[in-house]
């Protein structure tokens, strides 16, 4: 059973940034392929960035492509988002997921096929 737990959210203004993180114990991190998710009021869950457990391959909505930068440290057991040029539409909470097993790159894009979840962080975007 993974545990996974975000920080790093927060109110920021329009341009600025943010780094958030997503710390995971109770599993071999390193062998699991991890993205990054997030929910606005009255939305569904989508999709923001997926890498692979290597850390090789990595994949971006198209809507965070060029501002946003997921990476992972597998010695510390921590996930990353790096959010730049933030825009008011990025409000949303932010879920770190973790999948086991090999996937596809479009199941790597998708919110089902992901095991472990964590609790969320807040992002607030103010214009």
């Amino acid at each position: 059973q993974v545990q996974l737990v975000e920080s790093g959210g927060g109110l920021v203004q329009a341009g600025g940034s943010l780094r958030l993180s997503c710390a995971a114990s109770g599993g071999t991190f390193s062998t699991y392929d991890m993205g990054w998710f997030r929910q606005a009021p009255g939305k569904e869950r989508e999709f923001v960035a997926a890498i692979r457990w290597s850390g090789m391959s990595t994949y971006y909505a198209d809507s965070v492509k060029g501002r946003f930068t997921i990476s992972r440290d597998n010695a510390k057991n921590t996930l990353y988002l790096q959010m730049n040029s933030l825009k008011p539409e990025d409000t949303a909470v932010y879920y770190c997921a973790a999948k086991g097993g090999r996937i596809t790159t479009a199941q790597a894009m998708s919110v089902t096929p992901y095991d472990y979840w964590g609790q969320g962080t807040q992002v607030t975007v103010s214009s």
